[in-house]
């Protein structure tokens, strides 16, 4: 059904719309003229009821108004389009296009309000009840004046005579026959008087009720407001079906016919209801058949329009996105040239500047490894006279003291000389060994087992477990060297300061680590001298590869290490 109620209320937008709009465009008095054109070729279909004409001309005019970022004109096109699904009972693609709406609603004004009118229409019509009455409720706080509140107000209305909340309907109507803002408008007043009696009536007030209703169908009458009078028409039918079936059936004839004239499909329906349940018979039979039939014929329809406006919107859409493809390729071709000019320059620069770039790392890192070179062979050279100072020296030292004191002649004199020289021999070996370049190829974990064996003592045993199982092929060969030269410090360290009587190295393999964890039952130290007794360089070695190493020690109580590689 054409919802008139809000035809003047639209037509009052298509006032405001046509507003001069400040655009940002350089040549837009084409676009304007296509909009305004489309435009009133919708008006004029609108008002013939060519529906998807209608429907498509207003499309081609929101679009426009889109080029032209005319906000205003968009949101009253789209109003439309949303007024022309509901008359034809799409009202889900109704709420689809009103949110389409609602990114330009920049304040709160008569399009806001007709927006969340139509919103609540369609969730009336959808048997949405609550959120009917929300959306009007929104409308009417977006209503500047009296005049415009009577719509919104009205439809509340409606709503809760559906809902059977007859007592709020009437505190809303009562007042709003009462407004002075009513005047002469005699659509309005017949509206309003119509839909109290209907409360009336329904909440048994029957007498009061039919008074109402025949004023207000009397005032459509000599407004001559036949399409109004259908509803009224409607009313009376249902007033009238209980007490005086003959009333009731001649009002409902009445509204057929006028529901038919108009093209009012639901109301030709609600009409046919009456006739079926006042008659018996064969007009019952031939009322039931024209209602079957109508019912069946307006679900098609409906969903044939449906489908039209979909269609519409699609290959609008598509033509839009084709013209603008088209634009930006003729935009992208201008362009091309100077780009591809721009590119060549940047692409010159960038090679210089990358040029530049690698001759300035390869130097730095040059320099970088040189300087590491010299540092670790510094630090070589530091540990080596340090071991020949602190060791060798002092062993060298007394044995000269110990040939020029005791008679060399003697056997046990001889045996304990040769001991101390096989001692002295043993020590520079290990500081050889410990300097050594190491193998990180097919023998690493065989010489790491020797260098790990060369240890072992009549006073100290050092237990091996699974360094075999190791995969060490798929260690980096620096997480080697690492491992190796931390295990031989800690070797040297428990050698020195730990008289340990028991030292177990375990390796394992987990997942994509490996853990090596060293344990000594030696004497320990307090956990806050650790670095201070030459650990520093251990830890230093394993982060360096991006493992983890920890430290475990009480007095007393042995030494404990943790580490963690990655392969």
């Amino acid at each position: 059904m054409v919802r008139s109620p809000f035809f003047c209320f639209i037509f009052f937008l298509f006032l405001l719309s046509c507003q001069e709009k400040n655009i940002n465009a350089v040549d837009t008095s084409s676009i304007r003229k296509e909009a305004i054109d489309y435009l009133n070729k919708g008006m004029v279909s609108f008002q013939n009821k060519n529906f998807n004409t209608a429907f498509y001309q207003f499309n081609k005019a929101k679009i426009a108004s889109e080029a032209l970022k005319d906000s205003a004109n968009v949101v009253y096109n789209l109003i439309q389009m949303a007024y022309i699904q509901q008359i034809n009972g799409d009202y889900y693609g109704s709420k689809e296009t009103l949110t389409e709406a609602l990114p330009y609603i920049k304040k709160k004004d008569v399009y806001s309000a007709s927006i969340n009118n139509f919103f609540g229409i369609a969730d009336k019509e959808l048997s949405l009840y609550n959120d009917a009455i929300f959306y009007y409720q929104a409308a009417l706080k977006d209503c500047t004046d009296d005049s415009c509140k009577q719509s919104p107000l009205n439809n509340i209305a409606v709503v809760y005579i559906q809902q059977k909340k007859y007592d709020k309907a009437i505190q809303i109507l009562e007042p709003l026959l009462q407004n002075e803002t009513l005047g002469k408008d005699l659509v309005k007043k017949a509206g309003i008087l119509d839909n109290l009696g209907f409360a009336y009536f329904k909440k048994g007030m029957t007498e009061k009720g039919i008074l109402f209703v025949n004023e207000a169908f009397e005032l459509r009458k000599q407004n001559n407001d036949l399409y109004r009078s259908i509803e009224s028409n409607l009313h009376l039918a249902e007033i009238y079906a209980k007490t005086a079936p003959e009333k009731s059936n001649q009002h409902a004839q009445a509204a057929y016919q006028l529901a038919t004239h108009f093209n009012s499909v639901d109301e030709r329906l609600r009409a046919l209801s009456f006739l079926i349940s006042n008659n018996s018979g064969i007009k019952n039979t031939q009322y039931a058949q024209k209602f079957i039939f109508l019912n069946d014929s307006i679900i098609k329809i409906r969903n044939n329009f449906k489908n039209k406006f979909a269609k519409i919107k699609y290959d609008s859409k598509k033509e839009k996105d084709e013209n603008q493809k088209l634009r930006l390729e003729k935009a992208e071709n201008l362009l091309s040239l100077q780009e591809a000019k721009y590119q060549r320059l940047f692409f010159m620069l960038g090679m210089i500047v990358l040029l530049l770039s690698l001759l300035y790392l390869r130097k730095f890192y040059q320099n970088r490894n040189r300087i590491g070179k010299i540092t670790a062979a510094y630090d070589t050279e530091t540990r080596i006279a340090k071991d020949i100072h602190d060791e060798l020296a002092n062993d060298v030292f007394n044995t000269i003291t110990f040939t020029q004191t005791q008679p060399l002649e003697s056997a046990n004199v001889k045996e304990n000389l040769i001991q101390k020289l096989d001692q002295i021999y043993n020590r520079v070996r290990g500081i050889s060994r410990e300097n050594n370049e190491i193998d990180t190829k097919v023998n690493y974990a065989v010489n790491l087992k020797e260098m790990l064996s060369t240890y072992n003592s009549p006073s100290t045993n050092v237990i091996i477990n699974n360094i075999e199982k190791i995969n060490w092929d798929l260690v980096d060969d620096i997480k080697k060297v690492a491992v190796h030269r931390v295990l031989q410090e800690l070797m040297v360290n428990m050698k020195k300061h730990s008289e340990a009587s028991v030292v177990v190295l375990k390796f394992e393999n987990n997942n994509n680590k490996i853990l090596i964890e060293y344990s000594d039952n030696g004497k320990g130290c307090e956990k806050d001298k650790i670095i201070k007794n030459g650990l520093q360089n251990m830890e230093n070695r394993i982060l360096a590869t991006k493992g983890t190493i920890t430290f475990d020690t009480e007095p007393h109580k042995g030494f404990k290490v943790k580490i963690t590689l990655t392969k």
